[in-house]
């Protein structure tokens, strides 16, 4: 149930925000656009610290605050890549602080938290490290969207005294910081691109220069013979082997056009092997299990462990299947994700199955996730919900030419199959 709600904030106080807001949760009204945004940058949490830490180290310099954190948001976590002062990797999102942030374009400030409803209970308030000052400013992409928080915190709420105080000009800076973030964020992707299609370029050479080799190395031979057998080959032979060296130059001139026609050549994000995601998602998920006492477990197909293929998209598809697996899941259940590659070249398929313990669906709600129209529900020890996850992972598979199968029995747990064609991607991958 959606309704029109004030947004109180201690800052810019002589201004009031209305916003659509779920009661609870707080949800952008743009959210499933702001996490289809957030996933066209195809990142990996788990790998860009390195490229943050000064921002992060600049901001609590600029705040006069001992800690800083910038945080992305997915549909169900706040991802904090990079931090000074505080060290912290994720938080659900139902927890957190900076939810509230996402939430319109301006500051949001907590001058106490001990003092607000929403804050005074939770456990960073509570107990260590008894945090009681926040200041959020959106990380808001070029499109709008706001994805993430560029937030300061202090233990002390007394200590933002008017010597300390957060002023305009503070602000501006942080909002110049939030900004370079975003051209970060663009620029290790556009970085990563190139990378991918470098090595994709590589890997299409070395099949070229293999596909090239056994045509050309059968015409020779055909050649070789004919004339080493010139006085005993009889009309018959000759012409049978003219035919061979036909089909051998009929199939230089096949690839030559396949090579030519490059628009069908896709240039996907970098290849890796299902053994390196599997630490990836044990990394990045292992946290939410443990905090809900879930065995949390990733599995590949004997033989498949170093077989590469492309990541696109793969770690927001997956994450995305496993927090809301470990949402719907009661605790002392279980979490397990198969994987496998299944076929050879063009007819490769990535076949992916993430399988709870947990409450499952009814047919109904399989229906409405399938039609990519999944809404907000309470997880079983009552997480809130942000929806939109399941629907953001039937748009990306949609985009990606693959298929979702669900099956699910009410009370019993629920399996999400993916399926996503690697075609010519996995072909020149392994062609290596």
């Amino acid at each position: 149930m959606l309704n029109v709600t004030k947004l109180n904030t201690s800052r810019n106080t002589d201004q009031t925000y209305f916003i659509m807001l779920e009661i609870n949760p707080p949800v952008p009204l743009n959210e499933m656009e702001r996490t289809v945004n957030l996933s066209e940058f195809n990142l990996d949490y788990s790998e860009l610290e390195s490229h943050f830490k000064d921002l992060a180290r600049l901001t609590a310099k600029i705040a006069g605050t001992p800690v800083s954190l910038i945080n992305l948001i997915d549909s169900y976590t706040v991802w904090t890549i990079t931090n000074h002062g505080l060290e912290t990797g994720q938080m659900p999102r139902e927890d957190s602080i900076c939810q509230y942030t996402i939430l319109n374009d301006y500051v949001f400030e907590v001058k106490d938290l001990t003092e607000d409803e929403r804050f005074k209970d939770k456990l960073y308030v509570t107990d260590a490290p008894n945090l009681r000052y926040y200041l959020g400013v959106p990380i808001k992409t070029e499109s709008g969207h706001r994805i993430g928080s560029l937030c300061v915190l202090d233990m002390d709420a007394k200590s933002i005294s008017l010597e300390k105080e957060i002023t305009s000009e503070k602000i501006e800076m942080l909002t110049l910081i939030a900004a370079e973030i975003v051209q970060r964020l663009k620029a290790l992707s556009v970085i990563q691109s190139l990378q991918d299609q470098l090595h994709e370029a590589t890997s299409l050479r070395k099949k070229v220069l293999h596909d090239i080799r056994g045509p050309i190395g059968g015409i020779i031979g055909l050649a070789q013979i004919i004339n080493d057998q010139e006085k005993s080959n009889t009309i018959e032979q000759i012409l049978e082997m003219v035919g061979l060296i036909h089909q051998s130059g009929t199939a230089l001139l096949e690839l030559a056009d396949e090579i030519l026609n490059s628009e069908t050549i896709e240039f996907s994000h970098q290849p890796f092997n299902l053994l390196v995601f599997k630490e990836k998602l044990l990394k990045l998920y292992s946290p939410q299990a443990k905090n809900k006492d879930i065995h949390f477990a990733v599995n590949i197909a004997a033989g498949n462990e170093t077989k590469a293929f492309s990541k696109d998209k793969l770690l927001q598809i997956v994450g995305n299947l496993i927090s809301n697996a470990i949402k719907f899941t009661p605790r002392n259940g279980f979490v397990t994700v198969n994987m496998a590659i299944i076929g050879h070249s063009s007819e490769a398929m990535l076949n992916i199955i993430v399988k709870d313990s947990g409450v499952g669906l009814s047919p109904e709600a399989i229906a409405v996730i399938v039609n990519g129209t999944a809404t907000t529900t309470k997880g079983t020890v009552g997480e809130k919900g942000f929806g939109f996850g399941l629907a953001l992972v039937k748009h990306l598979v949609d985009k990606l030419n693959g298929t979702i199968n669900i099956t699910s029995v009410e009370g019993e747990g629920t399996s999400f199959e993916i399926n996503l064609p690697q075609g010519l991607k996995t072909a020149l991958i392994t062609a290596q």
